[in-house]
């Protein structure tokens, strides 16, 4: 347990919740990806869990490992101190974008548009405007919540720059 501490740059028990997070999160992701490309010829529910099953494990280790190849460079970009930082980090840009794009259709519903009131031309453009806001707002609360408020602070003054908008 002290050389996996000590890889991730713990220094506090606490600390260990952002580990198990990613790989509930890598998992997470493979099993949605292996969910989508099952091949729909299977007739046997067993071999049917046992595709899903496999090729759940197979995509969560290739997701790791492109996590451990981005890892040291977005450490230099961002100037995070730990490795299990880096992970909070990615989880919170996970659990906003999800957020964000999934509260934009009650919201569009509660003005009372929707896809099949208007053209997906002026629809789609206009979801997007809704997810913006939402976005910056949730990217700061949940970093708050995952204890990187002042990374994602910095970073969403840094993006509202580049849009032109002054804090």
């Amino acid at each position: 347990m002290q050389k996996f501490k000590k890889n991730w740059d713990i220094t506090s028990n606490w600390q260990l919740i952002f580990p198990l997070l990613g790989i509930i999160g890598l998992l997470a992701c493979g099993y949605f990806v292996a969910t989508r490309i099952m091949p729909s010829t299977i007739e046997d529910v067993m071999y049917e869990y046992l595709f899903i099953y496999l090729v759940t494990l197979v995509l969560a280790y290739l997701f790791y490992r492109f996590c451990m190849w981005v890892f040291p460079k977005l450490i230099q970009k961002w100037k995070v101190q730990n490795r299990w930082e880096m992970i909070a980090i990615f989880i919170v840009f996970a659990i906003t974008g999800s957020a964000s794009a999934r509260l934009s259709a009650p919201l569009l519903e509660l003005i009372g548009l929707d896809k099949s009131s208007m053209s997906g031309w002026f629809f789609w453009p206009l979801r997007l405007l809704i997810i913006f806001p939402i976005y910056q707002v949730l990217l700061v609360v949940m970093g708050w919540l995952f204890g990187q408020f002042e990374f994602f602070w910095a970073f969403e003054k840094k993006m509202l720059t580049r849009f032109g908008i002054k804090l």
